[in-house]
């Protein structure tokens, strides 16, 4: 066995660092057989003008380049490494460190590095402890998930394969997910876990990607609409309401709108808990954002009810629509009023799948598109891509003329920007 007789030099830990980095990263199917066999093609290689060393790049203090010099030529000579040496300045300054995969594992110990293997298999482990509490839903199967990324040597991205405390907290996140009933703000969350009304923040946009990677439908949403879909909010919402709607809440308490004007906003908690909604209008029409919401009741008449989605309809609010569609008379039209892109058909298509088929879009048309098409922006290539993957969605089978004809156009709108009254 080898005996190092040296600790690394800070700069010297850096570069055996990168390469290990490096070498970590290589996916390993990436490696042929022929090519396992050329010790060439298999070699790990860094730049060192590539590395935040500045004390080998020093000019004022040339000890630390001497002592990495020394250290790294003593590695060479057992083999661990190959040095490539800028042209002229062989011995001086170095271009390039070479480090053959076969030669890690030494390289790890001298750093007192835990090797990758050791990383999988100790994430593996701590997921395996706690898949039992997954047994039904999305999370089981965003957890299997990781577990066959580790196996097949992939990231295990969002886990860590160094954080341990990190990957404890997602876990205990991920199995409290199934007490929430109502919306439940962050800090509120975080206390109730881990005590640190800010721990939560940390573990947000890796819970985000987990939901993602087990519900494939949310991956259309914002970070903040799948937060909000697990019932969890920066701060309690609201649902904004106007017009003759008729609530009837847990306790049998009847609660009419009618009268305010012009709108009035009720906690999403209480929306939870509604047992029976109804309204005495002709028409309701749900509008995607508060501004054109607020806008549409200035000169909407008394006989329409209105509801502001927020964008993608909450949870809570679909529980509102929900029983609303089960009262609601045949001859009364239930509408959607959204942005004329994919989220605005995103949000038609989660209402009707998730509510009523009886949702209808309202001003979502090509007629809508040509008349203020000076206020439409061009599509960007995700665009493009979205919304061709919503000409085969059949929930959306209406509405396909709507989008092509945008496809074709390279437009979409905002439905601020649409003029006239109802």
């Amino acid at each position: 066995m080898v005996e190092i007789a040296f600790t690394p030099s800070d700069d010297v830990a850096a570069a055996l660092h990168a390469l290990l980095d490096a070498f970590e990263r290589r996916p390993p199917s990436s490696v042929s057989s022929e090519e396992r066999s050329r010790p060439a093609l298999r070699s790990i290689k860094i730049r060192l003008d590539e590395l935040e060393i500045p004390g080998y790049f020093s000019q004022i203090d040339p000890n630390p380049r001497r002592v990495a010099n020394q250290q790294l030529q003593a590695l060479e000579q057992i083999g661990w490494l190959h040095l490539t040496w800028q042209p002229g300045e062989s011995g001086h300054l170095l271009e390039a460190i070479s480090m053959s995969p076969d030669h890690a594992p030494q390289i790890s110990k001298l750093l007192k590095r835990t090797p990758l293997s050791e990383k999988r298999a100790r994430l593996a482990d701590l997921i395996l402890g706690e898949r039992f509490r997954f047994s039904s839903g999305w999370q089981p199967r965003a957890v299997e998930c990781i577990l066959a990324k580790l196996k097949a040597g992939q990231s295990p991205a969002p886990f860590s394969l160094v954080d341990q405390a990190f990957n404890a907290d997602l876990l205990t996140a991920l199995a409290a997910l199934d007490a929430l009933v109502t919306e439940t703000p962050y800090r509120v969350f975080s206390v109730r876990l881990f005590n640190d009304s800010k721990r939560f923040e940390d573990l947000k946009s890796a819970l985000v990607r987990l939901a993602r990677l087990g519900h494939p439908e949310w991956r259309a949403l914002s970070a903040q609409d799948v937060l909000r879909e697990l019932q969890l909010v920066p701060n309690p919402d609201y649902i904004y309401l106007a017009g003759p709607w008729e609530l009837v809440d847990e306790l049998g308490q009847v609660i009419s709108l009618g009268a305010f004007t012009p709108s009035v906003g009720i906690p999403a908690a209480q929306a939870a808990g509604l047992q029976r909604v109804t309204v005495q209008a002709a028409r309701v029409i749900c509008v995607e954002n508060a501004t054109a919401f607020h806008e549409l009741n200035r000169s909407k008449p008394a006989s329409i009810a209105t509801l502001c989605l927020w964008g993608n309809p909450s949870p809570a609010c679909r529980h509102l629509l929900g029983c609303l569609a089960e009262n609601l008379a045949e001859d009364i039209s239930l509408q959607v009023w959204a942005d004329l892109d994919y989220g605005g058909f995103n949000i038609l298509a989660m209402l009707r799948k998730y509510v009523s088929a009886r949702f209808a879009p309202y001003r979502m048309d090509i007629e809508t598109l040509e008349n203020h098409a000076k206020w439409a922006h061009p599509l960007t290539r995700r665009d493009h891509g979205n919304l061709k993957r919503l000409t085969r969605h059949p929930a959306l089978a209406d509405v396909h003329p709507v989008i092509r004809h945008m496809l074709g156009r390279d437009l979409k709108l905002e439905q601020e920007a649409i003029e006239g009254t109802l």
